[in-house]
């Protein structure tokens, strides 16, 4: 059963749908545009040595970090993770929450392929990939299904447990998870800073949106 628990509760839900939808409509009319290129090519530049754009500033092992955290944020992981979730959700007979992980996982990734065809946004290419990329680059599919996965598990988790520092504990965990999985993104030089700020809100968005849904379609039966 979904509930509107204080963590959850649909009021702020319908706050973070309405901010995320804000933020995305405000970078989909600039950035694409290289209303902050400039700014950005600058930030990108900061993150690699003078000498060699190949390698990144900072100790040893950043490349090592920042080339597996961005795994937990490619389809291959979010499949097995998504797969491994929705069999736990089946076991316990939770079709709320398998609802809402189908309806988060298969409308974020046609909403996200379908945006970056519309707006066609080329990669960075003034400084090496430290990663393999292709297709377009806004907005960036990694942090859109980052935030939309991770957000949703954190959520189921916080939607089942009374312990409040539990559920902020998973709330809290999730968010920094897909932040570092957006940032890795910037430093391994295949989108910029507003690709993923921009995938961000996205999957935030589609997110709230499907709990928003799933809970009246709830407490509507």
């Amino acid at each position: 059963m979904l509930h509107s628990g204080a963590t959850l509760s649909p009021r702020f839900a319908c706050f973070v749908l309405a901010a995320s939808l804000t933020i995305f409509l405000f970078l989909s009319v600039t950035a694409p545009g290289g209303a902050f290129e400039a700014a950005e090519r600058g930030f990108l530049l900061a993150l690699r040595t003078g000498d060699d754009p190949s390698l990144l500033n900072g100790p040893g092992w950043l490349l090592y970090f920042v080339q597996n955290i961005t795994a937990l944020g490619g389809w291959p992981v979010l499949t097995v993770f998504s797969l491994a979730l929705a069999g736990a959700f089946i076991i316990q007979k939770k079709w709320s929450f398998l609802f809402v992980l189908l309806a988060v996982v298969i409308g974020e990734t046609v909403i996200t392929g379908m945006l970056k065809e519309f707006f066609g946004r080329v990669r960075p290419d003034f400084l090496p990939h430290l990663i393999p990329a292709s297709n377009k680059s806004f907005p960036s599919g990694h942090s859109a299904s980052a935030a939309a996965v991770y957000l949703t598990f954190g959520l189921a988790i916080a939607n089942v447990v009374k312990q409040r520092a539990i559920r902020r504990y998973a709330l809290g965990a999730s968010l920094v998870l897909v932040f570092l999985i957006g940032a890795s993104r910037v430093f391994l030089g295949v989108h910029y800073p507003s690709d993923v700020l921009a995938g961000w809100s996205v999957g935030t968005a589609w997110a709230s949106a499907v709990w928003l849904t799933a809970w009246r379609l709830n407490n509507r039966s």
